[in-house]
């Protein structure tokens, strides 16, 4: 197996395991680090880009704030104040329902009541006139007793809250349960079921048929993106503060769990004289909160406003209120995707607006099944063919996948109100291409270091560089090209070789063939070969050059210039001073890696070939340095050339003008042809 066909079986081997990996996510076998802070941040983006910017102008929060703390005091407030606040909000503004965002767990003593019904059951028991006169006097001092009052002649909705601290214990009433687990059954075990509740004082409670939980829940980061609408104490399912007022406002006659095929709770059926509200729910009684990019811009009225008559006449007539407060210390606060925090009574309001608008988002029970073919059509693509195209290609491809799961979820989410969990077929579109990126380049290092392997004994370092830029141009196939060939050759070698023992031999013959190709290389030549005392080199493969003939004779010309340094050093080990021919062709050719299956070179053969060792040849018989066929002139332009004479080569049978090629500095010694 080659390198490159390791690397893209490497690559799909790598993409099969993070498909599988992904798919278990998908089916719930297991749950892999980090996708899940993915899907978080992709559906805040969504809520950034999707939310309704209308302003909700149904509901109001009155608003315990500041102001109301300085003109009235600070909290708590007497519940004799509070229910004139309340009652007002009915009579003199008109209010359709008002929510409590407060839990009233505690007795109000403010009066003194408690204190004075012990003095007259003690100390002044025997007191005329005591008992009668506290008597007359206890509907005004009984507060509690007052707001109960209140809360029986209107429209109100109280909150309690339940708590799963280790230490918590349970305090006050619960209001009537909306279902019981005993008569649905099993599938609703699967609510949450909290360890403790703070519920409202008894007798506050029981003036109300209506009341719902206020907890609301954070995500692993701190964001709140989903809330409870049922929830369970034991055996008693009661439904959140919202979920009650959109049952008060509404009139439901009934409130009937769906299952889904799995037998797990998929949505609430609230039945009313209008007709039918379904609210999508997941298997935990939680719902999606439907978020609006003005949030934070909930109509509030002041507290001190209302009790103070400021307001005019029916300002709340046919709202539905939500008394909360706004004031520092007194809130609690929650993180939502909109980057700004709110008050726990705007994310009631907005769950009332979207559990009446009917703008509720389903998490589909099939949430699996699609999943797992969002990842298995773009990935089974993909690791077809990936693995085969270019990182454009891929890149395209890749962003095309992308594009059409992203646009696919924005569909379902505007036009079905459906959430599609985008991230694990994302992720894995973005593995997928990853892992191209890097066996692409794998790959292509292999194939530079290939090609520096199979070539820097042929090609200068430089040309080897400017090869592995783009390795794929490259390879030791043949091919016809039009080329210029060299052969140099030690004249005389054969007497020089039985003059010299044979380790010195083999010395000079190193040296000089090292300063040779020193030059050749320096030119941008290819060495061919050695063979004996003989060097072959050619130009213009593997890597294009248009002057390869120039080149060429600048290299000849170069080595004839090198040899009095080299003689000198030879002389000085009393060695004899070598001279050397050179013969140059340029014409078409065949050049690449050829040979046997036990040897192979990559090399240049042809006629043009055969001509260029035919010059070498007559190069010593004409002493003249440096001989040159024809086209290898006309390539020279304007070079200086010396015309030699017209010659039948050997093995040829037409005549060639051959020439001489000059030095510049030669030039003014003799004719240019």
């Amino acid at each position: 197996m080659s390198k490159s066909s390791f690397a893209s079986l490497a690559q799909r081997l790598l993409g099969l395991l993070l498909l599988a990996l992904l798919l278990g996510h998908a089916g719930g076998y297991w749950e892999l680090p980090g996708v899940g802070g993915v899907e978080r941040k992709i559906y805040d983006v969504r809520l950034l880009l999707f939310a309704p910017a209308q302003p909700e102008t149904r509901i109001v929060m009155l608003d315990i704030d500041e102001r109301a703390l300085t003109e009235y005091g600070r909290w708590p407030w007497s519940r004799a104040r509070l229910a004139e606040l309340i009652d007002q909000s009915f009579v003199q503004q008109g209010a359709l329902l008002l929510g409590l965002d407060l839990i009233l767990a505690e007795p109000d003593d403010s009066s003194g009541l408690s204190s004075l019904q012990a003095l007259a059951q003690g100390p002044l028991r025997n007191v005329p006139g005591f008992a009668r006169q506290l008597q007359a006097l206890t509907p005004r001092l009984d507060h509690d007793g007052r707001l109960a009052e209140v809360l029986s002649k209107h429209a109100v909705v109280l909150g309690f809250h339940y708590s799963d601290a280790v230490d918590a214990t349970s305090s006050g009433t619960l209001p009537a349960p909306a279902l019981r687990a005993t008569a649905v059954g099993e599938p609703l075990n699967a609510l949450r079921d909290w360890r403790a509740y703070r519920g409202n004082l008894e007798r506050l409670q029981r003036a109300t048929p209506w009341g719902g939980f206020l907890n609301a829940l954070a995500d692993r980061d701190g964001i709140t993106r989903r809330v409870p609408v049922l929830a369970r104490h034991g055996e008693l399912i009661h439904v959140s503060l919202p979920m009650a007022m959109a049952q008060a406002v509404t009139g439901a006659t009934a409130l009937i769990p769906e299952f889904d095929a799995a037998g797990k709770l998929g949505a609430l059926r609230m039945e009313t004289p209008r007709g039918v509200l379904r609210i999508p729910t997941d298997a935990h009684g939680n719902v999606l909160l439907p978020y609006r990019a003005r949030a934070g811009l909930l109509p509030q009225v002041s507290a001190a406003d209302v009790l103070a008559g400021r307001l005019p006449a029916q300002s709340l007539k046919g709202k539905l209120v939500l008394l909360g407060s706004s004031a520092p210390g007194l809130t609690d606060l929650h993180a939502t995707p909109l980057a700004q925090t709110l008050p726990g009574a705007a994310l009631h309001a907005m769950l009332l607006t979207g559990l009446l608008n009917g703008s509720v988002a389903a998490t589909p029970s099939y949430t699996a099944a699609l999943q797992i073919l969002q990842l298995l059509v773009p990935g089974l693509l993909l690791l077809l063919l990936l693995p085969r195209l270019g990182w454009w290609q891929g890149l395209t491809l890749s962003a095309a996948c992308m594009t059409a799961l992203l646009g696919l979820n924005a569909w379902a989410w505007q036009v079905w109100r459906e959430n599609w969990p985008p991230a694990a077929p994302l992720l894995l579109v973005l593995g997928l291409y990853s892992l191209q990126v890097f066996f692409g380049q794998f790959a292509e290092a292999l194939a530079r270091r290939r090609l520096a392997t199979l070539f820097r004994q042929y090609v200068p370092p430089e040309l080897v560089a400017l090869m592995s830029r783009d390795p794929q141009r490259y390879s030791m196939a043949g091919r016809s090209a039009e080329l210029s060939v060299l052969f140099a050759d030690v004249r005389g070698f054969t007497t020089l070789s039985e003059r010299l023992p044979p380790h010195e031999l083999a010395a000079l013959m190193n040296r000089y063939f090292s300063v040779m190709t020193d030059i050749v290389r320096a030119h941008r030549g290819t060495l061919d070969k050695y063979v004996g005392d003989a060097l072959m080199a050619f130009w213009g493969a593997p890597v294009d050059d248009p002057a390869h003939a120039l080149h060429a004779v600048q290299a000849a010309l170069a080595m004839q210039a090198a040899l009095p340094a080299l003689n000198e050093e030879f002389a000085a080990r009393g060695w004899q001073a070598l001279r050397v021919t050179i013969g140059i062709n340029t014409g078409t050719m065949v050049v690449g890696d050829m040979g046997s299956r036990h040897r192979r070179a990559y090399t240049v053969l042809g006629d043009a070939v055969n001509i260029a060792a035919r010059l070498q040849e007559l190069s010593g018989k004409l002493e003249v340095p440096v001989v040159i066929g024809p086209d290898t002139r006309a390539a020279l332009a304007d070079w200086p050339c010396r015309e030699l004479d017209q010659v039948v080569i050997r093995g040829g049978s037409e005549r060639i003008t051959i020439y001489e090629a000059l030095a510049p500095a030669a030039s003014a010694e003799h004719p240019r042809s």
